[in-house]
């Protein structure tokens, strides 16, 4: 592991073509590694259109075993190319049991981990509770090749316990493979002020932490025209002042490259020293829901 590395996001428009997707996007990581990648992370559920937007039990047969087709395709890609790769994969864990799940694979293909996405939505146009059981594999940091990370998955980057015990477990960049957009009938009103606060919550995420955050969303039009949903992309990296590095556009197919350098979260630490000072002895309340 270096100090400085590169990381590259991913952001792409989904067709209904799992295998096309596979395709396009392994086209995207060779472009993000001939441009100086070295950690590549990808978009939620990168093979398919976000098919949560219904409840379909006929859905299920998108999901994959890991190993599986996507780790046979990536693994290999991985060490080819020298970089590593996070991955949110549709997992078919048992017959009857899946989750939203990002593989780590290392620079030179090895399958490092897994991470299960903690925090299950239901929502409107996002059923994920029909879809996925909640993970059960906690928090988890992976020393890669060119930096030691940790990745949650969308949902999870509300929640500021997730991105602590992430950092907690020693990861210099926390990654955010995301599927969000918006509902038309509610953008006008309110689009600005939910990509906002998207926004200001995983930036909130780095400064607490003193960490690198970075958000990987999809674009694109997804579903019927009164029923789908508008992803809204905006891909960023954070750095650990909470400083938006570099920002992708709301409605375009991009790859951003990034240059990640941990001695920026020593500066930081050293002189907002929030670890030091946190009262672990009064958080035990923490564990409950309300205490009201």
């Amino acid at each position: 592991m270096s100090e400085i590395f590169r990381i590259g996001l991913v952001q792409t428009a989904c067709s209904p073509d799992p295998e096309a997707n596979l395709e396009h996007t392994v086209a995207k990581i060779r472009e993000a590694a001939l441009k100086g990648a070295q950690i590549i992370c990808l978009q939620e559920l990168f093979r398919s259109q976000y098919f949560c937007r219904e409840e379909d039990a006929r859905l299920f047969d998108l999901a994959e075993t890991i190993p599986g087709p996507s780790t046979a395709r990536l693994c290999p890609l991985a060490a080819e190319l020298g970089v590593v790769i996070v991955a949110s994969l549709f997992e078919k864990r048992a017959t009857g049991l899946y989750h939203n799940t990002a593989v780590v694979i290392d620079a030179d293909g090895a399958l490092l981990g897994l991470y299960r996405k903690m925090h299950i939505p239901d929502d409107p146009l996002f059923f994920e509770k029909f879809y996925f059981t909640p993970g059960d594999l906690g928090f988890r940091a992976f020393n890669t090749r060119f930096g030691r990370i940790a990745t949650l998955i969308c949902w999870d980057q509300w929640y500021p316990e997730a991105a602590r015990l992430a950092a907690m477990a020693g990861a210099n960049i926390l990654f955010y493979p995301t599927a969000i957009g918006w509902h038309p009938a509610e953008k006008a009103e309110y689009g600005v002020a939910q990509h906002d606060a998207w926004r200001t919550m995983q930036r909130s995420h780095a400064i607490a932490n003193g960490i690198f955050v970075a958000a990987v969303n999809r674009v694109g039009f997804e579903g019927p025209a009164d029923q789908g949903l508008e992803f809204w992309g905006a891909s960023f990296v954070s750095d650990p002042y909470g400083r938006v590095i570099v920002e992708a556009s709301h409605d375009q197919e991009e790859i951003l490259i990034v240059e990640c350098d941990v001695a920026k979260m020593e500066e930081f630490r050293r002189n907002w020293p929030f670890f030091r000072d946190r009262r672990i002895d009064a958080y035990g309340d923490i564990t409950k829901r309300f205490l009201a």
